[in-house]
């Protein structure tokens, strides 16, 4: 009888042992099943779906601060396009130059009087010169805020006899600024000047 009594204890004790592990396994996989549910939703709230002629095309959502230096980059690279890439045409340069003030604070707009009171662009209209630019290289520093950058171009100057090439090295701080149509990237250009800005040579045609 005594040996029946501890074979059932023991029996108990195994069924016992057995449940705890069985309810310990349940929390368990019930815990990770929750918390793959959230990672799950996590990832879903960061894919949007566009819908571009009739299919859906996939976009991810990230941090702006992860695409800081991609946006600051685009973004001088496209002031400097619109301010520096002009044609002999007055309603030309004036559309350029709008643009380009949109994505920087008045010291663009006295860099545009000064070159306009010089006689900067009636030249270029007189003239029939074209002029481009080509960033080669910015270098930015997001540790400090405002972000500081330096920009490196080409600049040419083509005219019906030569093409004149110019380096070109500006320099300014970035501050943060609402998005709009007119300034996309929502940056806004500040204590904007021209560092360096002479012929490099001259091609005749």
């Amino acid at each position: 009888m005594f040996t029946q009594l501890r074979n059932i204890d023991s029996a108990f004790k195994h069924i016992k042992l057995f449940s705890y592990l069985l309810i310990g396994a349940c929390v368990l996989i019930s815990c990770f099943a929750v918390w793959k549910s959230y990672q799950s939703s996590d990832n879903y709230k960061n894919h949007i779906y566009i819908l571009a002629n009739g299919k859906a095309l996939e976009a991810y959502a990230a941090d702006r601060k992860d695409n800081i230096p991609v946006e600051i980059r685009d973004h001088v690279k496209m002031f400097h396009h619109d301010f520096f890439t002009l044609d002999p045409d007055d309603k030309v340069i004036e559309a350029n130059i709008t643009k380009a003030l949109y994505m920087a604070d008045g010291s663009a707009k006295t860099a545009y009087s000064n070159l306009k009171e010089s006689g900067y662009y009636a030249n270029l209209i007189s003239g029939n010169i074209s002029q481009q630019v080509d960033v080669d290289s910015i270098a930015l520093d997001i540790n400090q805020y405002p972000y500081y950058f330096k920009c490196f171009a080409t600049e040419r100057l083509i005219r019906s006899t030569s093409t004149v090439t110019r380096s070109l090295v500006t320099q300014g701080f970035l501050r943060n600024v609402s998005r709009s149509d007119n300034n996309p990237h929502g940056f806004l250009i500040e204590k904007w000047e021209t560092l360096e800005n002479k012929d490099l040579s001259t091609q005749s045609k």
